[in-house]
């Protein structure tokens, strides 16, 4: 059943180092959610248009920009920022 499989998470280098810039209190809601993004489609987030496989989440006044390769059980963080600057 695809929602049941549990997922690994993995962070692009300059997402991990954007991730270190934040706030901790944001860091911290961040780092929890993707403890959660390990079963990827339990989580009520928005699919991106024109994407096959790119999603984004808010969390606080932050997005997380994700994708998910089913076929390998990985979800990849492809961006974190303040919803500002994030889809630029």
């Amino acid at each position: 059943m695809e929602g049941s499989q549990i997922f690994d998470v993995f962070l692009l280098p300059i997402v991990a180092k954007e991730l270190e810039r934040l706030p901790k209190k944001v860091q911290k809601r961040i780092r929890e959610f993707l403890v959660e993004l390990k079963q990827p489609y339990m989580i009520s987030s928005k699919k991106m248009k024109g994407t096959e496989n790119t999603y984004r989440v808010r969390i606080g006044d932050y997005r997380v920009l994700y994708k998910i390769y089913t076929d390998e059980l990985i979800v990849v963080i492809i961006k974190i920022a303040h919803r500002r600057h994030v889809y630029r």
